[in-house]
């Protein structure tokens, strides 16, 4: 994992870290207080998650922090991404669960202490399920709690946080979550997905508001997932189709941030889906944003359906990870490139999360995760040419820093460069994560 000599990793300025989240790691699910959130309501469902696994335990990094510190210590890191779950820290009746918010405050503190950038995130998919019995984000008021819960978070982790995103992913919180029912909490309906993404990026403007006032010294962002279409059809719906899919997938979330409007486009896609929006929220949805967090994992390939839509048609021949994902690094230049040219103002990107499963496994206490190298060496080679095309990227994180919960997928798929026996919790760092480190200490000594 050396790069060219003249790439923008070798800038010691370019971070590069890696991430998790609350939900895939922490396990502890009632422990010290913690409500019970959409995803424990989801999990225990039966039939909505592979193998009937569960968060419950997880990586259990609730008790293991300090662990889990010294392996980003050892990998020596330059920043290291995490979210807060807000079932932990905050109490029905909206007040703080101490318990909770000293777990998060002596991991930032000890990952300070270790010369690393903390990125930590608001919101990564965990909703507090009394919220959901409230309609979640179909319900206006939501977006009002989640500021609230910004505001209070914010003042007492004030000072220990580098950069704060209010949201991860919300395309997937809204369509896998009210739109398909892939996700926690499992709606499926179109309207509902629409209205949920309104409210969900009310939700960020509010907080965005919040975490300025309140740790001024902090960058204040959002990290949303993008992703690529091509298509194989010869026919001009074909490519409309493509069109369409990177409206629904990139469009849908940017262009409120960035435009103060959703893409008339989108409702090509969806005919009266429209969410109903009030009077001032473009604006602040449309606050100014210290950066972008930018989420790339793989292509689509895609035709029309015949009508309004697309359908995907997967390609042939090419190689996929343990998911079923293509892997097309240029995708990732490509939006990049595309997002400079469509966003006069794109504030400076992080590459928040890039990575792939593999179904690794533990032999003479090694783990030879080639195809992760492999992986990670194309893609960051693909930053690389778009910061060389004018894109002001600014750092990479690595998903994942350990095998973890994989939503749907449960434990079966692994995203770590730590692989994680969950019937004993004993951590290995994979080839992967072993370059890493080579590659951080050469950076060092240069």
């Amino acid at each position: 994992m050396l790069p060219p000599a003249d790439s923008v990793l070798w800038q010691k300025n370019f971070l590069l870290g890696a991430a998790t989240a609350a939900y895939q790691i922490e396990g502890a699910s009632s422990a010290d207080g913690r409500l019970p959130s959409i995803w424990d309501t989801f999990s225990a469902t039966p039939g909505k998650v592979l193998a009937g696994d569960t968060g419950e335990v997880a990586c259990d990094h609730y008790h293991r922090w300090e662990e889990d510190v010294a392996l980003l210590d050892m990998l020596q890191v330059d920043a290291y991404r995490l979210s807060i779950a807000w079932p932990r820290v905050m109490t029905a009746d909206g007040q703080p669960n101490q318990a909770g918010i000293a777990f998060y405050r002596q991991l930032l503190q000890a990952l300070r202490a270790r010369g690393m950038k903390t990125f930590v995130t608001l919101y990564h998919w965990d909703l507090p399920q009394h919220l959901e019995d409230q309609g979640g984000w179909t319900n206006r008021a939501t977006a009002f709690r989640f500021a609230e819960y910004a505001d209070m978070i914010s003042r007492e982790l004030a000072g220990l946080v580098d950069a704060w995103a209010t949201l991860n992913e919300p395309w997937c919180s809204a369509w896998l979550g009210y739109g398909n029912g892939h996700h926690a909490p499992g709606k499926q309906e179109v309207k509902l997905a629409t209205q949920a993404m309104h409210h969900l990026l009310l939700g960020h403007g509010l907080a965005m508001a919040h975490l300025r006032a309140n740790d001024p010294s902090a960058q204040a962002g959002i990290v949303v997932n993008v992703g690529h279409a091509s298509t194989t059809g010869s026919r001009a719906a074909d490519r409309r189709a493509a069109e369409l899919f990177e409206v629904q997938n990139n469009q849908w979330v940017l262009d409120p941030l960035l435009k103060q409007r959703y893409p008339a486009a989108l409702w090509e896609l969806w005919p009266d889906a429209q969410p109903q929006v009030e009077a001032g929220d473009m604006a602040i949805i449309g606050a100014p944003l210290d950066y972008l967090g930018i989420n790339y994992y793989f292509r689509s390939n895609v035709v029309s359906d015949g009508g309004h839509g697309y359908t995907e048609v997967p390609l042939e021949g090419v190689e996929r990870t343990q998911m079923g994902w293509e892997v097309y690094p240029d995708g990732l230049r490509h939006l990049l490139v595309s997002f400079k040219h469509d966003y006069p103002h794109l504030p400076p990107v992080y590459i928040t999360e890039n990575g792939m499963a593999s179904d690794d496994k533990v032999v003479d206490g090694e783990v030879n995760d080639s195809q992760r190298i492999s992986f990670f060496n194309r893609h960051l080679a693909a930053v690389d040419q778009a910061v060389k095309a004018g894109v002001d990227v600014r750092g990479y994180f690595i998903w994942s820093l350990l095998d973890n919960f994989e939503w749907a997928f449960g434990y079966e798929r692994r995203f770590g460069i730590v692989h994680v026996d969950y019937a004993t919790q004993k951590r290995t760092p994979k080839r992967s994560a072993r370059l890493v480190q080579q590659f951080l200490a050469e950076r060092r000594s240069k």
